[in-house]
């Protein structure tokens, strides 16, 4: 299919868009009103894939402004064009449409037993990450797919910085700052070895459950023995993380652990600044060449209330891009969705924030000294 052309649906192909609709399904069809409505008010992308003059296919994406999200509601492919790849060249070409707009994931729903569309979603990199139940007319099932498909070019205006995943389930902050570090010295040694090194120096003992996180005092100190320069940014003077623990006992280690830090931190030439994690930081610090390792609430991301840590590697006017150094490969992550990360500037902010007494804090690692 040679001669197939894409664009936005225009007026005049409501009658070819009806028909085709028709002729595809026969539940849960699009209205001609409701055709009408999408091209005259285009929030949303409505294209259509012409053979020479005929309309042989659309796409219908919903465009969610707040969450940066798209969202294939509906595809559609004429009978007689099936099984050429028509429907694979035009998801591209809408995938390509959302990102241009700047969408950073697609959506989609498919029936349950639709094998074909399954297999081609899944081919052209869609993860399922849920279910919908009783979803379609006849009660059938609904999978929930996802890709992203916003992705960040690297230019010369900030420092390459090399990816790391972490390797248990509580060293993100080592993760995050040996990429930072990588950043700025080319023979960093990106190793567990190492990972495990920086989390016997900076973890904070308690947090939540289970073996403790590390702090931005403990992170400052580590990368500041390893010779860089380092800011620290901190929105409380106080010991960190309190509130996680219930115990009192845990609490006075807590405590006492954040006195060693404070004093280990005034025998060094660490910057400790005590104010709000701004975007105006994070950008002056990439501009001239330093990385951030900011404290994030995971709550955004994956709607768990975790303090996390991840590194900035670039922003733009629309966007923070991230190195999120956790993969879960169980629900099918590969190390590519956590590179460059784009996140909203807006959604970064609230991000930025962990806890019911919104603490911030970033360590930024400079050059070497």
């Amino acid at each position: 299919m040679s001669n197939i052309s894409f664009r936005s649906a225009e007026p005049a192909d409501i009658d070819a868009l009806v028909k085709l609709e028709n002729t595809c399904f026969s539940e849960d069809r699009i209205s001609r009103r409701s055709f009408r409505r999408f091209i005259e008010m285009p929030r949303d992308l409505l294209i259509v894939a012409l053979d020479a003059e005929r309309l042989v296919g659309y796409c219908l994406v919903f465009m969610h402004n707040a969450t940066r999200l798209a969202r294939i509601y509906s595809i559609a492919i004429d009978p007689e064009c099936r099984g050429q790849g028509l429907g694979e060249r035009l998801l591209r070409e809408s995938e390509h449409n959302a990102a241009e707009a700047g969408r950073i994931v697609m959506r989609l729903e498919v029936r349950r037993d639709n094998a074909s569309a399954i297999a081609l979603y899944r081919r052209l990199g869609y993860r399922q990450f849920g279910t919908y139940r009783d979803y379609y007319a006849d009660h059938e099932d609904a999978l929930r797919f996802e890709k992203r498909i916003l992705f960040y070019a690297p230019t010369d205006r900030f420092p390459n910085v090399p990816y790391y995943p972490q390797t248990t389930d509580f060293t993100c902050g080592p993760a995050a700052l040996m990429m930072a570090m990588a950043a700025l010295c080319d023979d960093r040694n990106l190793s567990t070895l190492e990972e495990l090194r920086i989390w016997r120096e900076a973890t904070t003992i308690f947090m939540l459950s289970g073996h403790g996180g590390c702090g931005p005092h403990g992170l400052a100190l580590a990368a500041w023995h390893r010779g860089f320069r380092v800011t620290m940014h901190v929105s409380q003077d106080g010991p960190l993380f309190l509130d996680t623990v219930r115990a009192e006992n845990k609490k006075r280690v807590l405590e006492l652990v954040h006195q060693e830090f404070l004093a280990e931190l005034s025998e060094t030439g660490v910057q400790v600044q005590y104010n709000p994690v701004t975007l105006e930081i994070i950008e002056k610090a990439l501009i001239e060449g330093r990385i951030p390792v900011i404290l994030i609430s995971t709550w955004q991301l994956n709607r768990s209330r975790v303090p996390h840590w991840v590194t900035v590697c670039a922003i733009d006017s629309q966007f923070i891009y991230l190195h999120d150094p956790e993969v879960d490969v169980e629900e099918g992550e590969t190390i590519a969705d956590k590179q460059y990360l784009p996140i909203d500037r807006a959604v970064f902010e609230r991000m930025a924030r962990y806890g019911q007494q919104t603490l911030q804090a970033a360590v930024i690692v400079g050059e070497k000294r």
